[in-house]
């Protein structure tokens, strides 16, 4: 039994049980992936996998027992190397942050600009996509955190930490007819519903709270543009296309000059941002600073009792 047999498994699994793409998500070949999964379930005394002819198609009740054993045991065998590679070079590596548009362009520049001056000799990587996409990208080992608002608190295998709260603005250009007709009375549903909107993806900040506003209220918005980022919602909000619904982050009077921010908050909530880190992981030190700058209520002892299992709810997501 060795570990490549158990990252052979893993990805198999992982790969929607292609040995194929398994072997070229590992950089080897195909006979010999499914030759080392045949000694490990010779090693074993059962299959692991269901077979249809030469083909895998379905874990079998003891692969199913198996394949959580086998993550932990990779698990530790990365954080052992991390911690060695932490002893010698304390001050030197890598930190991957997986984050949206939106956090990538509007929250996160003063807190990298503050932990490059603290760890001058880290390399920085941010990798963007869905929520979803986030959160696979830590599980797989591709990012050390992912910074997201929905969706990667609640998913099996992580640990999600609360950052920070925003609401939603409704964004409009300085003559739209809104601006006079509000005249500095809170905006209501039924005045946005009137109007083309142009707001985030269903999988991005905080579009499942606006869809529920509306249905709750019965009343069906014309969503005539849904965006992965505030800043292409800006540029179509500009050209006319409607009114924007944007985190309220992402509006600067200076920077956004012929648009003005309507608040919303009323109307769709509180929206909070979470950073998540894969359970049982070893963290290096400035890991757990970079995640202080983002989270500063959770200190390095409460992140370690969180990575152990302690601390946090059901689903992951650590209660402040």
């Amino acid at each position: 039994m060795n570990f490549n047999q158990l990252r052979f498994v893993r990805e198999t699994v992982r790969r929607d049980f292609n040995l194929t793409l398994a072997a070229e998500a590992l950089h080897t070949s195909q006979p010999g992936v499914s030759k080392a999964i045949l000694e490990f379930e010779d090693e074993l005394g059962f299959s692991i996998f269901v077979r249809r002819g030469r083909r895998l198609t379905a874990l079998t009740e003891p692969g199913r027992a198996v394949l959580p054993i086998i993550e932990r045991l990779l698990l530790e065998a990365d954080n052992l190397k991390r911690t060695g590679q932490d002893f010698a070079a304390q001050e030197h590596g890598d930190l991957t942050i997986a984050t949206t548009h939106t956090q990538a362009r509007y929250t996160l520049p003063r807190i990298v600009q503050a932990f490059r001056a603290a760890h001058p000799n880290v390399r920085l990587a941010l990798l963007q996509g869905s929520p979803r996409q986030l959160a696979e990208m830590v599980l797989r080992d591709e990012a050390d955190v992912a910074i997201a608002t929905e969706s990667i608190a609640e998913v099996d295998g992580l640990v999600s930490l609360p950052c920070f709260t925003w609401r939603h603005v409704a964004i409009v250009p300085t003559d739209h007819p809104l601006v006079a007709r509000l005249a500095g009375k809170p905006l209501t549903l039924e005045q946005l519903a009137v109007y083309p909107l142009v707001t985030y993806d269903a999988a991005f900040a905080g579009r499942t709270k606006i869809d529920e506003a509306f249905a709750l209220r019965r009343l069906a918005p014309d969503i005539v543009l849904a965006a992965i980022d505030a800043d292409v919602i800006k540029t179509y909000v500009e050209a006319g296309l409607g009114v924007g619904l944007v985190a309220d982050v992402a509006y600067d009077v200076e920077r956004d000059q012929g648009l003005v921010a309507i608040p919303a908050g009323h109307l769709f909530g509180s929206q909070v941002t979470h950073l998540a880190i894969k359970r049982g992981a070893t963290l290096r030190a400035y890991v757990q600073h970079f995640i202080g700058l983002v989270a500063p209520e959770v200190d390095a002892s409460m992140i370690e009792r969180l990575l152990r299992g302690e601390g946090h709810d059901a689903g992951g997501d650590y209660q402040l």
